[in-house]
């Protein structure tokens, strides 16, 4: 079957493509006519986020892109993109409006992998069946055993392809500079001194922190041990934070895939499409590490270009001070996206909601792990997330609450944030509200970003 997907293939709204990208950005030539096919003069191009298989993935377009027609000007023929790109579903992770019945299970039993999720586990690390099988058993049973962590650690270690052994001194620290934005974090392979220091502390104490950390995201907290956990006992209560290290391992190479696709997939596709057809108007939407997807696409965008006409990103999984030019504990560097702003002509528009879990509690958790913030569990600027409290340290971007924004406008140009609260606040543990995006509002800003309301 073709990936490209046309209106009436599960989609309200069309013209509607897929455009789909493997692992290492190559695109699906297939979808990648059919999008050059579509007829319209502005591309509405949203990537998906982390929780997200196909299906799930072509629901969260249909639902997102549905009140666009009734919102652009008479002179607007929209056409629609939805980049599918390799994620995977924990389907423990509830979203709203799309699976209601799914929640956290009951407190004691939420730590077993389901049939789903241990199914998607499969697709994303293929031909380590035994390796999962045995990780599956260990959430099942959770023995009260230091020894069973240890294996357990060993084995998500060896799924994401770290060798702590290997990881010279400060390596946690290094990986902590490109969670905090540097532009020397490379889009290439992950290498050695990339390691979080969610892979190179003790598995315990890993653990304990992860499961406190659900515990403030407010996951039913059941035999969890808190903040002032002893390692002397209460062992049974840390496979929940050893589910949270499975999920976050997928995290950590999801974010790496998210910048490779974004460079070198998305950003060169529409750069050869802008070539062909100088006047459409293409508007970037991403959520989640799709906006970090849509964000390093604007890296392809050659200088000069005007094709790029507004970016939303929706609960942006990457640092706040990505688009800074001198991030403001370290005055020599400056953000891995610094100055792509301006290849945007128009706004670079950042959606940031405080109900966010995933992206308050657990984006900046390795960072403050390695002993770079005042505690555990209190938040440090330095670690942010863009979805969390918007974009930071790029001098003149306001920030506008949501209501504002529609009712006044965005800048024509520059980064802005927009806290998108009033609406993105539903959802239950361990991620908050961050897939909580379907609202007509934001739709809306969408539009006014990109100059296409009445």
């Amino acid at each position: 079957m073709s990936d490209a997907t046309a209106a009436g293939g599960g989609i309200g709204v069309g013209p509607y493509a897929e455009l789909t990208f493997d692992a290492e950005g190559d695109v699906d030539p297939g979808t990648r006519d059919a999008v050059a096919a579509l007829e319209a003069t502005d591309l509405l191009v949203f990537a998906h986020g982390w929780n997200s298989d196909r299906a799930t993935s072509t629901r969260l377009f249909d639902r997102f892109y549905a009140p666009f027609p009734g919102l652009v000007g008479s002179g607007v023929r929209l056409g629609y993109v939805g980049v599918v790109w390799p994620s995977i579903r924990f389907s423990d992770e509830p979203i709203p409006d799309f699976d209601p019945h799914r929640a956290l299970a009951e407190p004691g039993h939420g730590t077993a992998l389901d049939p789903a999720t241990l199914r998607a586990l499969g697709e994303f690390w293929p031909g380590r069946v035994a390796e999962l099988d045995r990780i599956a058993e260990l959430l099942e049973d959770r023995p009260e055993s230091a020894a069973a962590f240890t294996e357990f650690g060993a084995l998500v270690r060896e799924l994401a392809g770290v060798d702590v052994v290997d990881a010279p001194d400060g390596a946690g620290a290094v990986d902590a500079a490109e969670l905090a934005g540097s532009a020397d974090a490379a889009v290439a392979g992950p290498a050695v001194r990339d390691v979080p220091a969610l892979f190179t502390l003790d598995v315990l104490e890993v653990c304990r922190a992860l499961t406190a950390g659900l515990v403030e995201a407010g996951a039913p907290s059941g035999d969890a041990a808190g903040p002032g956990f002893s390692p002397g006992g209460g062992l049974r209560a840390l496979w929940n934070g050893a589910k949270e290290l499975l999920r976050q391992a997928t995290y950590y190479q999801m974010k790496k895939r998210a910048g490779v696709v974004g460079e070198r997939g998305l950003g060169p596709v529409l750069a050869e499409l802008a070539g062909r057809r100088p006047a459409l108007r293409i508007h970037l939407i991403g959520h989640s590490f799709g906006a970090r997807v849509v964000s390093f696409a604007l890296r392809a965008v050659p200088d000069g270009a005007r094709y790029v006409k507004s970016a939303t990103l929706l609960q942006g999984a990457f640092s706040h001070y990505a688009f800074t030019d001198r991030l403001p504990h370290d005055k020599g560097s400056g953000g891995a996206l610094r100055g792509m702003q301006r290849r945007v002509d128009g706004p670079v528009v950042a959606c940031h909601s405080p109900f966010d879990s995933a992206l308050k509690v657990f984006y900046p958790l390795a960072s403050r792990m390695a002993g770079d913030s005042a505690g555990l569990l209190g938040f440090d600027e330095r670690w942010g997330a863009i979805g969390h409290d918007g974009v930071q340290a790029v001098p003149g971007a306001p920030r506008l609450t949501l209501e504002a924004a529609l009712r006044a406008g965005v800048p024509e140009a520059g980064c802005v944030s927009v806290d998108t609260g009033s609406v993105v606040r539903r959802g239950g543990p361990p991620s908050g509200a961050h897939s909580d995006i379907c609202h007509e509002e934001l739709a809306r800003l969408v539009v006014a970003a990109g100059r296409m309301g009445r």
